[in-house]
């Protein structure tokens, strides 16, 4: 029963961190998010982010509130760890190596969803966006690898990197 309980708060969980995470990264790369998608971020986050930003706000483009938000969402899905008899030291390290697996998790989704755009309609409303959201990652990796034949590679090369971070972190981790 255990079991159900934490997958049921690992999918909310996941929902809303990724949701908290996607808005720190449009603020932090000042793209704005289509209308619809804006109101839908807002909605489901605001509750959260703006106490926050009251003790935390801003600072030099960057909110903070949001990214703090996504990491006492996953902290408090973490506690059922606490269920299970683990210390409190435990789950803040596991809590940690999951914020940052969400991180790369939802660059890799970026990543992809572009990556589908480009094949099956770039001219798609939500492909400028996507591509944006994706720019500060692949800009570092095209001026090292360029279009073969005019293919770009960037973003293979980009999950690459970012699975060899995710075997990195598991490495430092422990399997946690």
């Amino acid at each position: 029963m255990l079991s159900i309980l934490q997958f049921i708060v690992d999918i909310v969980a996941g929902m809303l961190g990724g949701v908290l995470l996607l808005r720190f990264w449009t603020n932090a790369i000042r793209v704005r998010l289509p209308d619809q998608l804006r109101q839908f971020v807002h909605t489901i986050t605001d509750w959260l982010v703006m106490p926050l930003r009251r003790v935390v706000p801003g600072t030099k483009g960057y909110d903070w509130a949001s990214l703090i938000a996504a990491f006492l969402v996953v902290l408090l899905a973490s506690t059922v760890l606490l269920l299970r008899g683990a210390t409190g030291e435990m789950m803040l390290l596991y809590a940690l190596h999951r914020f940052l697996t969400w991180i790369l998790y939802g660059f890799m989704a970026l990543l992809i969803i572009e990556a589908i755009f480009s094949w099956v309609n770039p001219n798609a409303p939500l492909a400028p966006f996507v591509h944006a959201l994706n720019q500060p990652l692949l800009r570092p990796i095209r001026r090292v690898v360029k279009p073969i034949g005019g293919i770009d590679l960037s973003v293979l090369v980009a999950l690459v990197l970012i699975q060899i971070l995710l075997f990195v972190l598991s490495q430092v981790f422990g399997g946690l």
